[in-house]
């Protein structure tokens, strides 16, 4: 880990980690003057020994929800006392109350689409997928192209992580001891996945805040499919060179649709277009359709519930008539089960990231760093850096201290830090969430050395998928900010 030697350097090191939530706006002004003040530079330590704890989460075993939560207690604990100190009670209170609602309308929109995703998983969705793909008979080169394609175009409706998660099993099953298959196998998984929900506001976190934050609209996204693919395709075809043609020993397995399986994915999309219709149409926050669509969701898991018990009753009136013992066989659903299943550590990790950039911003780092990076080099060069912070750390604070910034960017800039803090973050393995838990999944086979060993190839396709964004999205280059 590198050595931070005073306040001074460390203003550029936090621009680059964490470049928050919009409304912080409310602490500009005396809070400019409190970026030396000692216990804003304590409240600047402790984010960064907090995200040292992040970063070491492997190696640790420590999850990392855990340090930010106390890290954004502390942090704001020292807001406090600070701006108490100058007289001021009411300012921290309206930047939290902002930070908090920001985080609410988002925790419940990934909370229901969490319990979406898992119940597919539970109705037997995604084991279908997975089973028709590795009982098909492919090649493991056509298993390496066929994985990333469906990671690339799965993951802008079924979220980056989910769909690593998913294509890293088939991985895994038709490797078996073929670690250099599946070792760059789920390195080209990650980078779709990566790249494929960096064009949709349902695909990742980060597309999903600048979409609620009203910088660029839903249809808006779509302008990033082309360069999200280049992104993919240029890395994945680096990547190919080294597959083989070989085929995998046979695999015979089976996979169980339970009922309504169809319907639950039919819902879901049917709750995606209420969140658009609720975000563009009614003017209201998205999470209001999610909110619906989950509703919509826990009334059907009754109907479930009632259809389960008359199939008991009448199992068990017919084995009574004819003397035998009853077994159901039926898969009993409960919707909270899906609900307990959610990434409880991601979504407790995002209130912690939301509080401590927050926290940071109302000292004023925010408006430092902005200065440094937006005004003095430029969105373009500025984007870019975004994408290399995203790798290191983690997407999520990065861009919601860009979010936090407002820098007055047109809306090709906005695109374009959408995708670098998209794609970005598959430089490292480290880089991404999909990243961590495919390393987690084939853990020992891909690994963080065998990731960094093809870093190179990335780093091609994250410029080459940067300058098909100025070469496709050129008329959005306005040079005209986004109101």
């Amino acid at each position: 880990m590198t050595k931070f030697h005073s306040a001074k350097w460390l203003l550029p090191v936090f621009a680059g980690l964490a470049l928050c939530v919009p409304g912080l706006a409310l602490a500009s002004g005396p809070s400019m003057d409190l970026v030396t003040h000692p216990l804003a530079i304590t409240a600047l330590v402790i984010f960064i020994l907090a995200y040292a704890l992040v970063i070491m989460e492997e190696t640790l075993h420590l999850q990392k929800s855990k340090p930010v939560i106390v890290a954004a207690g502390l942090i704001w604990m020292l807001v406090a006392f600070t701006y108490n100190s100058l007289g001021d009670t009411h300012t921290p209170e309206l930047v939290l109350e902002n930070n908090l609602l920001e985080f609410v309308e988002l925790f419940l929109f990934l909370l229901a689409a969490m319990t979406f995703i898992n119940t597919m998983e539970e109705r037997g969705v995604f084991d279908a997928l997975r089973v028709w793909l590795v009982t098909r008979g492919f090649t493991l080169k056509q298993i390496f192209w066929i994985t990333g394609l469906v990671a690339f175009f799965l993951s802008p409706v079924a979220d980056n992580l989910t769909t690593a998660l998913l294509m890293a099993t088939v991985i895994l099953a038709v490797g078996q001891e073929n670690t250099k298959f599946i070792s760059v196998a789920c390195l080209n998984i990650v980078v779709a996945a990566n790249a494929g929900g960096a064009f949709s506001p349902f695909g990742d976190i980060t597309t999903l805040m600048v979409w609620q934050a009203k910088l660029v609209g839903f249809s808006e996204f779509f302008a990033l499919f082309l360069p999200s693919l280049v992104n993919w395709g240029v890395t994945a075809l680096i990547l190919s060179f080294v597959v083989s043609n070989d085929h995998p020993a046979p695999i015979k397995d089976k996979a169980r649709l339970h009922h309504g399986a169809w319907f639950v994915v039919a819902l879901f999309l049917f709750t995606i277009g209420l969140a658009v219709m609720s975000h563009n149409v009614l003017h209201l926050p998205p999470v209001l359709g999610m909110m619906t669509g989950l509703g919509l969701l826990k009334l059907f898991g009754y109907y479930l519930k009632i259809r389960e018990k008359k199939q008991r009753r009448l199992g068990e009136k017919v084995a009574q008539a004819m003397g035998e013992e009853f077994i159901y066989e039926g898969k009993p659903y409960d919707i909270y089960n899906n609900l307990r299943r959610a990434e409880w550590d991601t979504l407790m990790f995002f209130y912690g990231v939301i509080l401590c950039v927050g926290g940071l911003g109302t000292f004023g780092y925010l408006a430092v760093g902005s200065q440094m990076t937006y005004l003095d080099l430029g969105p373009t060069v500025a984007n870019i850096i975004v994408g290399f912070a995203s790798a290191i750390v983690d997407n999520i604070p990065v861009m919601f201290a860009v979010l936090e910034m407002r820098p007055e960017m047109d809306h090709g800039q906005w695109l374009l830090v959408t995708l670098t803090a998209g794609v970005g973050g598959s430089m490292l393995s480290i880089g991404s969430a999909a990243g961590v838990a495919v390393m987690g999944q084939a853990r020992g086979v891909y690994t963080f050395f065998s990731h960094l060993r093809w870093s190179w190839a990335v780093l091609i396709g994250y410029f080459a998928s940067i300058g098909t964004h100025f070469l496709v999205n050129g008329d959005l280059f306005t040079g005209i900010p986004v109101p």
